[in-house]
């Protein structure tokens, strides 16, 4: 039979039937650790009872009736949304790429209303920001560009965690009207940029009449330790967008926005048929107050400095280790050679792991992650990554 599926994938030999907490069951019976969380995504785990019975009971009250009229849960989950991030105002999409379509269609509109014909938005080398037209182009990742031609223009490139190469950018292009960037870069190799570089960017922005957008895809929603990455930089964006975390697997994305951005779309400007659909903000609004409730901010800092303690402990001299880096529950250990098939044999171990720009172990696990179980992925990785080494 011939495979049905697109081979957008190079998919591992495995599929799992359930999952509880951090674990997966594949459809043998077999036990695995998710180190991963479906790429940032399950911060509550599997089959966290309040996203299950918040499911369940809206599924049998009320799925969907479009953008058209009110939508009563859209309204609730945008009121905490909007409260918790200091924005004013939220679109809700299906996807990060389709938040990161709106915020980059926001400041150009922003722009043109501005009187700036061709708008350019500032964006990172080795960023990642989606697989739409629009946001493959601003993706700092020609490996992902190629193929797709012509890209889409207005984006102007500059490396990551570098003001004084912004400032070069901005003396010789008038027509840049914002920045669009990761507080940490995931995709990218888990790139954690300087302390200060949050708060200069933001000077540069006000300096400038830049809308200052902070894409929280994976770093959002409690991922870092904090509710979402830029607080860790002191500063706060004029925009920012949310997905990966926020329904715990149910597809939404969000773009919030304050001030005058917040203002930019009126009727007909943007839209989307199914997003921010009742089921799936009755989904996220579970997920934020199990959140709260459970205090799982506090954990995934905790958790999270506890193994990057771990490894850099256990792994800082064993040669070909070049880094352990990470905040809160969003881990990276970078290694001095490529290193993909760490992933099959993590596989094999029952862990499931990541591994991204080619030499960096990603690891994002769930937020409700206990002691024991950040235990046994310290141990069982370091064991791994000791026989990988010195099987070279």
């Amino acid at each position: 039979m011939t495979e049905p599926l697109m081979a957008t994938y190079k998919r591992l030999p495995v599929a799992f039937a359930r999952g509880e907490g951090v674990w997966l069951w594949d459809t043998e019976g077999r036990r695995y650790l998710d180190a991963l969380s479906g790429i940032a995504v399950c911060g509550l785990g599997h089959a966290h009872p309040a996203v299950r019975d918040a499911l369940c009971e809206q599924a049998g009250l009320l799925v969907h009736t479009s953008n058209l009229y009110r939508i009563s849960e859209q309204e609730r989950l945008g009121a905490m949304l909007t409260e918790m991030s200091g924005m004013d105002r939220v679109f809700f999409g299906n996807s990060g790429a389709e938040a990161n379509e709106a915020a980059i269609k926001l400041a150009r509109l922003h722009a043109h209303r501005r009187g700036v014909e061709n708008p350019a938005i500032l964006v990172a080398e080795n960023s990642f920001h989606g697989r739409t037209l629009a946001t493959l182009s601003a993706t700092g990742n020609r490996k992902v560009q190629a193929g797709f031609e012509p890209l889409v223009q207005g984006f102007v490139r500059v490396p990551y965690d570098d003001v004084e190469a912004i400032e070069t950018a901005a003396a010789n292009r008038p027509n840049i009207v914002a920045i669009l960037v990761e507080p940490i870069q995931g995709e990218g190799g888990i790139r954690i940029p300087a302390a200060d570089y949050g708060r200069r960017l933001r000077a540069l922005c006000d300096r400038h009449g830049w809308l200052l957008i902070c894409d929280e895809i994976q770093t959002g929603m409690g991922r870092t330790g904090r509710w979402f990455g830029h607080e860790h930089g002191g500063t706060l964006p004029d925009v920012v967008t949310l997905a990966k975390g926020l329904a715990n697997g149910v597809p939404i994305g969000a773009c919030l926005a304050r001030g005058a951005a917040a203002e930019v779309f009126g009727p007909g400007s943007h839209g989307s048929t199914f997003g921010g659909n009742p089921l799936v903000c009755r989904a996220a609004r579970a997920v934020l107050e199990t959140m709260v409730a459970e205090d799982l901010i506090a954990n995934a800092a905790d958790q999270g400095a506890y193994l990057l303690g771990g490894f850099r402990a256990a792994l800082s001299d064993i040669p070909g280790v070049v880094e352990v880096r990470g905040r809160g529950l969003m881990l990276g250990i970078e290694l001095e050679r490529p290193c993909a098939d760490l992933v099959g044999q993590a596989l094999e171990a029952g862990l499931l792991i990541n591994v991204t720009a080619e030499r960096v172990i990603r690891l994002l696990p769930p937020l409700i992650l206990a002691r024991s179980e950040a235990d046994r992925l310290l141990e069982g990785l370091t064991a791994l990554i000791k026989r990988w080494l010195s099987d070279a």
